[in-house]
């Protein structure tokens, strides 16, 4: 009789321990992000997933994936939509092909001077607004903007201005960062991340349109183009928190609240660290007195942006979604004295 109580006893406590299990989280959800698992953005981004649990007291898990793991990274937008996935992290410029207004919200070339301008924007500006009136059609709820901040340039060359520009053999991705860049009198071409490296090191190319400075300066870039531009002058990603919109609907008012307040502070701390390795990776690249690091004056990035701006005019025809875009940020950096 004692063994059987004992039993009873231990299989209930069981099946308490698995409902206890079982409920620890009331929502769960699978995100995947567009960066690979030892990334330092992937990295980060981890982190703001273990965020949210302390956050919400433990109501609301996130599962996130590295890039590929579900699906291919231009193809979450349409995972979620199918429920195939709760969510992702990635740059809003993988759904250009869809419509041009992604990719210009994504990546104003030469729009943003810093992190902060952007976040500004977001949050006081219409861009939120702008995110969840394109995503919501796709089934998808807009929660918040990070970027890993503003990209240096590599280079195998000085590069002191725009006029330097003229005839560059350079990388760059398709879409707008390269029409800016061909406006601007280079010579761009579409290379996969993989090959950059090897490209320059070979002269097929001068320099590169790739990442941050100190993820340049890890994967050896400066040793091969030892002229890197720093900060940088064109491109700062635009990198959306979405999640499925019939979820988020369903998540409480203040779980809503807690998700959007913790991309805020993930934003600003992932741009803090980020800055902090640039900023280290500078003074060792330096130090080694085999790089220059060359800053471009204001007058330069002033000339930069406006070049790009004819050509945000020229994407805004393509789509009633990307004029929509272009006229609210142009509007927004006439407004703030941030453009003319």
């Amino acid at each position: 009789m004692l063994k059987h109580l004992t039993r009873t006893a231990l299989a209930a406590a069981a099946a308490g321990a698995l409902a206890t299990t079982a409920m620890a989280a009331d929502f769960s959800f699978r995100f995947q992000s567009s960066d690979p698992a030892g990334n330092p953005n992937f990295e980060l981004q981890q982190g703001w997933a273990e965020k949210v649990k302390e956050k919400t007291g433990g109501r609301v898990e996130i599962e996130l994936l590295p890039v590929e793991s579900i699906v291919a990274h231009n193809e979450t937008q349409d995972a979620i939509s199918a429920g195939i996935l709760d969510g992702h992290v990635t740059d809003t410029s993988y759904f250009a092909g869809k419509d041009p207004a992604f990719g210009l919200i994504a990546n104003p070339v030469g729009a943003w001077s810093s992190p902060d301008e952007m976040f500004a924007f977001m949050a006081k500006g219409g861009g939120k607004e702008l995110m969840n009136e394109l995503v919501e059609p796709y089934g998808l709820h807009f929660i918040g903007a990070t970027t890993p901040g503003l990209e240096a340039f590599v280079s195998k060359v000085p590069l002191n201005g725009v006029d330097d520009l003229k005839g560059l053999k350079m990388r760059a991705p398709e879409g707008l960062v390269q029409q800016v860049f061909a406006a601007a009198g280079a010579a761009p071409v579409n290379l996969p991340g993989s090959e950059v490296f090897t490209s320059l090191d070979k002269g097929v190319i001068d320099a590169a349109d790739y990442t941050v400075f100190s993820t340049n300066h890890a994967q050896g870039m400066h040793g091969v183009a030892p002229y890197p531009v720093y900060p940088g002058f064109h491109s700062m990603p635009l990198v959306e928190i979405s999640i499925n919109k019939d979820k988020w609907d369903a998540l409480p008012a203040e779980l809503q609240s807690a998700l959007e307040e913790s991309v805020v502070e993930f934003a600003k701390s992932q741009v803090a660290a980020l800055a902090e390795r640039d900023l280290q990776a500078v003074e060792e690249a330096k130090a080694g007195g085999k790089v220059t690091v060359i800053d471009w004056p204001q007058e330069e990035r002033a000339k930069f942006r406006t070049i790009a701006t004819g050509e945000w005019a020229k994407v805004a025809e393509r789509s009633e979604n990307a004029q929509k875009v272009y006229d609210v940020l142009t509007g927004y950096l006439k407004e703030n004295g941030m453009m003319q």
